[in-house]
């Protein structure tokens, strides 16, 4: 980190010229977290201090994003814990009042017995979709689901910035 780091402005951070890594993570903080700036700015801070004085080379956006965002604007969970899935989604849905029709009773076991997660992505997907949002999926390393929202209107703006972050991304349609 440089000593400008150290003058972070909250209200006007980077300006639009900036390419720096702390300005694309916070232009995808801002991506994930729409109509937020305050809890985009929580997670910002989070991220630089969990990232600290690591090289940037070194810094693992997607994860360090997803860690210091996760239930809030971010989930990650494994691919076989259906009710995880279904809480992680609702969970980051009520921040604007929406609502998933499961087609289904999610609080019931038997529910989650003949369902699997890409069935469930793809539903909360549909879902989403006719209120604005996208829901996004992150590539991970292991046998899990991780993702966040935004708004549909962000589509190219979340793919260019996902691209210059190296983040792989795929809709929560594509989840199969």
């Amino acid at each position: 980190m440089n000593s400008s780091d150290d003058d972070f402005d909250t209200d006007h951070p980077f300006d639009e010229d900036d390419t720096s890594l702390d300005a694309q993570v916070w232009q995808l903080l801002l991506l994930i977290n729409p109509g937020d700036d305050d809890a985009a700015l929580q997670q910002f801070a989070a991220y630089r201090d969990a990232v600290g004085d690591t090289h940037e080379d070194e810094i693992d956006v997607a994860q360090v994003v997803g860690q210091v965002a996760d239930w809030r604007a971010t989930f990650h969970v494994d691919a076989e814990d259906t009710h995880a899935l279904v809480q992680a989604i609702d969970e980051l849905g009520a921040r604007w009042n929406l609502a998933i029709d499961w087609n289904g009773d999610p609080d019931d076991d038997d529910f989650h017995a003949h369902v699997d997660a890409e069935e469930l992505l793809a539903v909360a997907y549909d879902n989403l979709a006719p209120h604005g949002y996208t829901l996004w999926l992150r590539d991970t390393d292991d046998e899990s689901f991780a993702g966040w929202m935004t708004l549909s209107r962000d589509v190219e703006p979340m793919r260019e910035l996902a691209r210059e972050l190296g983040v792989h991304l795929r809709l929560g349609s594509e989840a199969g």
